[in-house]
């Protein structure tokens, strides 16, 4: 099973400033639209590793950024992914 993390934003100019913010970090993100998994919605949101989500936040945070949500999205084969919201203020 495949996992990864996502981070969604309220506006889409909230997801291109993260882009912007973050270009320079080591961490590895794309930019990807929200998974109807997550939202039926359209948007914009910032796939990562599960284990930089925290992190990525905390920067983005500190620049002052507003975010709408995260989440873990659970692939497996054909089946329909699986998304999990995730509580990051523990």
């Amino acid at each position: 099973m495949v996992s990864s993390c996502y981070i969604t934003f309220p506006t889409t100019f909230f997801a291109i400033r993260a882009e912007s913010v973050l270009k320079n970090q080591p961490y590895s993100f794309k930019m990807v639209p929200v998974p109807r998994s997550i939202s039926s919605s359209c948007g914009t949101a910032l796939r990562c590793s599960c284990e930089d989500i925290s992190a990525l936040k905390n920067i983005l945070l500190q620049n002052d950024l507003e975010l709408e949500g995260f989440y873990r999205l659970e692939e497996s084969g054909l089946k329909t992914p699986v998304a999990t919201t995730l509580d990051l203020d523990h």
